[in-house]
């Protein structure tokens, strides 16, 4: 049996909450853990037609990119819009999670998806991030030794590049004089003691550090492991925010355009800059991502791509020469939600999965309709 806990384990690890942006809220934002889940469903955003889906098709669980009460509420009631939303969902015990900016630019996410729908290579992140990491140490009796090392692993300590489970262990002698109040472990106390015991080193995630020592402890037999945390210096990561990448061959503004349009099923696409404009370094970021086309800039794009932008960054591109490719918001991320249904339909095949068939775009174009879908 499938449950919440198992696709949010899955997600975390795939998209973990801790790479997201500092203003973001992302993670299981409804929903019991312990539920079985034998649906699920994918969307964008939560709107009245993806509830009315989620019901209809009793899903037991919503991931939707966008998140779900994004900045705090003071009252959940049928007379407010995330009341009339999300008080259905909760009624019919439907859980909701989100992992918006964490799956923008987590390794195969929609950053990514992007690059390769758009023939981009040598992709790299257009705003690196730092990597932050610890060195944690911790001496361990040869019986502690799994179960520690299990506790740590689980936490997300001991991963080094593309290797997971690392750690170095050194034998050695420890020493304690328990007082009356003590309990412990080896020895007695009243007395000072000598017992075998394994330094065990593991790499963790500064993010994760709290996470790692609490299971650390949970894990140990010792009243009071012996423990250091050292910080490492930070180095650059290959993880970051938005891609810049090349064309295998230059294309005009145009032509790109076209490209994209086509690619990604959008409806209208926006340019600004020369059509003839030869474009060969592409930077991009999906949605609403006005506040990257600095960094592009810098980089040293012929072109920068994203959902929707602000007039005024509209022209601070065209001042610089760097073109511009609007297909919009949706464009930019209804392909990405599409790509995690499938994701995880393979991971958990006694789960259906699907994105949802009723969401739209809310916005239409008089290029493609006369009259709104």
């Amino acid at each position: 049996m499938t449950t919440i806990a198992d696709v949010c384990q899955f997600l975390n690890r795939f998209a973990p909450p801790e790479t997201a942006a500092d203003w973001d809220n992302v993670g299981l934002l409804a929903g019991d853990t312990t539920s079985s889940v034998e649906r699920v469903m994918t969307c964008l955003t939560i709107t009245r037609s993806v509830v009315e889906e989620a019901l209809t098709e009793r899903v037991a669980l919503v991931v939707s990119h966008h998140p779900i009460l994004f900045r705090g509420v003071k009252q959940l009631t049928p007379h407010t819009p995330d009341g009339r939303l999300l008080l259905p969902l909760l009624r019919a015990g439907v859980a909701v999670y989100s992992p918006h900016t964490a799956f923008d630019n987590c390794p195969g996410g929609i950053n990514d998806g992007l690059c390769a729908r758009l023939g981009l290579t040598a992709v790299e992140p257009l705003r690196p991030r730092e990597v932050r990491e610890c060195k944690l140490t911790v001496f361990v009796p040869e019986s502690d030794r799994e179960p520690v090392s299990d506790a740590l692993f689980a936490a997300g300590a001991g991963v080094i590049g593309e290797y997971e489970q690392c750690s170095f262990r050194v034998p050695g002698t420890g020493s304690f004089f328990g007082r009356d109040s003590t309990h412990p472990t080896l020895g007695q106390k009243g007395r000072r003691e000598e017992v075998a015991e394994l330094r065990l080193e593991v790499i963790v995630p500064e993010a994760r550090l709290p996470a790692a020592l609490a299971a650390m402890r949970a894990a140990h037999s010792y009243e009071e492991p012996a423990f250091d945390v050292y910080p490492l210096r930070p180095r650059p990561g290959t993880m970051g925010e938005g891609r810049i990448g090349t064309l295998a061959s230059p294309r005009t503004l145009g032509e790109f355009a076209q490209h994209t349009r086509q690619q990604l099923s959008a409806s209208s696409v926006q340019v600004i800059g020369d059509s003839a404009k030869l474009v060969t370094r592409v930077a991009l970021a999906c949605g609403a991502a006005g506040e990257f086309l600095r960094d592009a800039i810098r980089a040293g794009a012929d072109l920068f791509l994203t959902g929707e932008m602000r007039f005024h960054d509209g022209l601070t591109a065209q001042d610089a020469d760097v073109g511009v490719v609007l297909p919009g918001h949706y464009a930019t991320e209804r392909p990405g939600v599409e790509d995690l249904a499938h994701r995880l339909a393979a991971e958990f095949p006694d789960v259906a999965v699907w994105a949802s068939r009723r969401e739209t775009d809310p916005l239409w174009s008089v290029e493609s309709a006369h009259t709104p879908p």
